[in-house]
C-alpha cells in the first residue's frame, strides 16, 4: 500500500517558526547547520527543539559537517535525522552510522542530497554506503528554484530504489503539481515564507495541500 506523502519544512531559526510549525503540524522540520541565512547555532537548535511539539521529526541540514559534530547533535536529542549537502561520494554517511549505531536510538537516519541541474541525465555519485533517503533538488540549498520535475514521472517515489524528496521551487501554487510526481516526501524552505521569513499563512496552506492529497479519492490512508 502507498504511503501518505510526507512533508518537510526546512530552516525555521525564530520562535515564532517552532510556533506555526507546532500549528501546521508537517511531518519533519529542518534546521540549517551550514552557512546560510537561515543558519542555528547547537546551541539555538537546542532552545528551539525544546518548543517543538510531540511527533514532528527534526532533521539537521549539514554542508561537509565533520561527522562527529552530527552525531553529537544526534546524541544529545537536538536532531533525529541529518540532511547531507555535498559530493556524497565521501565516508560520511559510514562514519555517520558508526558513530551513532550504539546509541539508544540506533543509527541516525542519512537524507543525502543530490543536484538536478542536468534533469535529462542527473550524475548520482556511488556512496561507499546507501542514504535512507534522496532529496531531489535544483542546487544550492533554499534559492527557490526548481528542476525539470517532469524527470521524475513515473518514478512512484524512488530514484535508484531509494525515497526520495522533491525540493527546490515548492510553493502554496504549484505544491498540488509537485504532489503529482508521487514523491515520498516534499520538501519546502522559501516557498514558505515571505520577505525572506517564515510565514504562518503559507505553512499552514502547504501542509494542507499535503494533507489533502492524501485524503483524496484514490489516495492511500494510514
Amino acid at each position: 500500500m502507498e504511503q501518505p506523502v510526507k512533508i518537510k519544512l526546512c530552516g525555521l531559526f525564530r520562535d515564532e517558526d517552532m510556533e506555526y510549525a507546532n500549528e501546521a503540524r508537517p511531518d519533519y522540520i529542518g534546521f540549517v547547520f551550514a552557512e546560510s541565512r537561515r543558519r542555528v547555532s547547537a546551541e539555538q537548535a537546542a532552545r528551539l527543539r525544546k518548543r517543538l511539539a510531540d511527533g514532528v521529526i527534526c532533521v539537521g541540514v549539514f554542508v561537509h559537517a565533520p561527522p562527529p559534530c552530527i552525531a553529537s547533535l544526534y546524541h544529545e536529542g537536538i536532531i533525529d535525522m541529518a540532511q547531507l549537502h555535498g559530493s556524497g561520494d565521501d565516508a560520511s554517511i559510514p562514519a555517520l552510522r558508526f558513530l551513532t549505531a550504539g546509541g539508544a536510538r540506533g543509527a541516525i537516519p542519512i537524507i543525502q542530497a543530490l543536484r538536478m541541474e542536468d534533469a535529462e541525465s542527473p550524475r548520482f555519485p556511488a556512496w561507499p554506503e546507501r542514504p535512507d533517503y534522496l532529496l531531489l533538488d535544483h542546487g544550492g540549498g533554499g534559492t527557490g528554484l526548481s528542476f525539470d520535475w517532469t524527470a521524475l514521472a513515473g518514478s512512484r517515489g524512488l530514484v535508484l530504489g531509494i525515497p526520495y524528496f522533491l525540493a527546490g521551487g515548492v510553493t502554496v501554487d504549484n505544491i498540488r503539481a509537485a504532489l503529482s510526481y508521487g514523491p515520498f516526501g516534499v520538501d519546502v524552505s522559501s516557498g514558505a515564507e515571505q520577505n525572506g521569513l517564515k510565514d504562518r499563512e503559507k505553512m499552514l496552506r502547504l501542509v494542507q495541500a499535503v494533507r489533502e492529497q492524501d485524503s483524496a479519492p484514490g489516495a492511500a490512508l494510514q
